[in-house]
């Protein structure tokens, strides 16, 4: 699942491959981009800001792409087999006289000035792998909105940029909060640490196509996509609910153990899942 540090990773490959080196080959496969071309010019480097990409193309341009739940990007070189995906999944090819990249499903791509990037990405927080991370600016935004979700908090990219489903539950285990208190009845101090600890596990992970939070080889998460099986610190099983507003809901995973706050109730056989907040323990 493409998080900051994928995409982080993503941008370093396609940097590699791609910078400071001439375009022979431009097909952008999306309508609006469909007479955009690109051969000829200057492919200048390709930088993350959260989850989004920025390739910078010679003559004032910029390939704006985001991966959202299943977008990737494939680096083969000339000549080789792609393996990413049937043909009808391309939305963009970017060659050189050496190495092609393939961006499958891609569901955002824009072609735009690159004087106007802040158009795209002006609005995220501070990116936890960029070179303006600040600790405390991201702090003071989770704490703008104390009524709100935890996980949800984490999740917008407006307060700070690179957190996904997968990070969201992993820090809110580590944090021993359950993903729906509200963020200010978090105590500052502990956010402070949770914070802290989401630049260390995604500069930990950047360069490590194999995500961890554990530390431990074999059992790489703590809590997400393990329900129903056990927690590795109590051996309780792990629980699994969505959590959103109503217009998006995201997959969360939690222990009721070694988490503490408000979690939806487990559903009864044959019963639905509860509707609105959900209660407290």
């Amino acid at each position: 699942m493409p998080e900051g540090d994928t995409v982080w990773w993503t941008a370093r490959r396609l940097d590699r491959a791609l910078a400071d080196r001439l375009l022979v080959r431009s097909d952008l496969r999306v309508p609006k981009l469909a007479t955009k071309d690109l051969t000829g010019r200057r492919l200048l480097n390709v930088t993350p800001r959260g989850k989004h990409l920025l390739a910078r193309v010679e003559g004032g341009l910029t390939l704006h792409s985001h991966l959202q739940m299943d977008g990737v990007w494939k680096v083969y070189p000339v000549g080789a087999a792609w393996r990413g995906g049937p043909g009808h999944q391309i939305r963009a090819i970017l060659g050189t006289d050496e190495s092609t990249a393939v961006g499958y499903r891609l569901p955002v791509l824009d072609l735009l000035r690159t004087e106007n990037e802040d158009r795209v990405v002006g609005h995220l927080g501070p990116d936890l792998l960029g070179p303006d991370w600040n600790a405390e600016s991201a702090l003071r935004r989770l704490l703008s909105d104390p009524g709100r979700e935890l996980g949800e908090a984490l999740l917008d990219q407006r307060n700070l940029a690179g957190i996904g489903n997968v990070y969201k539950s992993e820090l809110c285990f580590l944090a021993h909060t359950t993903p729906w208190t509200p963020v200010g009845e978090v105590p500052q101090q502990a956010l402070e640490r949770l914070v802290a600890l989401a630049h260390r596990l995604l500069r930990a992970n950047r360069e490590n196509p194999t995500r961890s939070t554990t530390g431990r080889g074999d059992q790489r998460l703590f809590v997400y996509g393990r329900a129903p099986r056990p927690c590795l610190r109590c051996g309780t099983p792990v629980q699994h609910s969505e959590q959103g507003d109503g217009s998006r809901q995201r997959s969360t995973y939690w222990c009721p153990v070694c988490q503490h706050g408000p979690a939806p109730q487990p559903p009864v056989p044959g019963e639905e899942h509860p509707v609105g907040r959900p209660p407290r323990h």
